[in-house]
């Protein structure tokens, strides 16, 4: 999935409630007419008419989005990395009837996706709720497995189901709370920090640099014709962690989509 074909199907999922918000419309106006014959009644429909008239417009200019970027991938090069070999992948979260959030290289090319993870696997890795990281050919090449609820495990696993470490979250307070990373051993790694009024999640360890940052209204200008939202998240990694590491450190994106949000 190209990112025009994101906003494409952002913009039917608009247009899909467009219509739905129609039905029952058309069920009062066709009540009224057939059976109560009340005036008065014709004002629960404007609800959602109005809500139908939004998404529609949301619709035709999330169309213009797709139409305009699609124009603008066919001047850009192609160039073909692996998911890990990325220094930035953008982020975005498509709220469908099966969620997934969807990372993207900066030259507007899916990168991969991560979402629920339904499989037959190991017997730890069962009747637990698994999200799995797919690259861009659909291939499985990680495993995030949560457990808990007053402290909360974000366990990782690597392609072939080897236990790499875990995100392990705690609450401290109404709004504050501990996120530590430990390695397979249960050594500790480092801490994820985040400010609660914005997005801007980091991977703190021993390095002078965080190992891993999400953070929204970065986005470089230069991606914008691409990428028209100014404010959507860019997923940043340290170019010279593992594969392994990288994947260990993405557990955080998994708590900031899929737990806190």
């Amino acid at each position: 999935m190209k990112i025009n074909e994101y906003y494409r199907d952002t913009a039917n999922l608009n247009l899909n409630g467009s219509i739905a918000a129609l039905i029952p419309a058309i069920i009062i106006v066709a009540s009224n007419l057939s059976i109560i014959k009340n005036k008065e009644i014709m004002i629960l429909t404007i609800p959602f008419l109005i809500y139908s008239l939004i998404c529609f417009q949301i619709y035709l200019f999330r169309m213009r989005q797709s139409i305009s970027i699609d124009r603008n991938m066919a001047k850009s090069e192609r160039i073909r990395v692996s998911l890990f070999e990325a220094r930035h992948l953008l982020v975005l979260f498509l709220n469908s009837n099966s969620s997934c959030l969807l990372l993207y290289f900066p030259d507007g090319h899916l990168a991969g996706m991560i979402k629920r993870f339904h499989g037959k696997g190991l017997k730890k890795l069962r009747l637990s709720k698994i999200y799995a990281l797919y690259n861009m050919d659909n291939e499985a090449i990680g495993y995030f497995k949560v457990s808990g609820r007053k402290i909360i495990k974000i366990e990782v696993f690597d392609h072939k189901r080897h236990y790499l470490g875990h995100l392990e979250k705690r609450k401290l307070g109404w709004r504050t709370n501990k996120k530590e990373l430990l390695d397979s051993k249960g050594r500790y790694i480092g801490a994820v920090e985040g400010a609660s009024a914005f997005m801007d999640e980091q991977v703190i360890t021993s390095n002078p640099l965080p190992d891993g940052r999400l953070r929204r209204g970065w986005m470089p200008i230069e991606w914008s014709p691409l990428f028209p939202e100014p404010n959507t998240p860019v997923l940043s990694l340290r170019e010279s962690l593992t594969e392994e590491d990288k994947l260990l450190r993405m557990s955080f994106i998994i708590n900031e989509y899929f737990i806190e949000r």
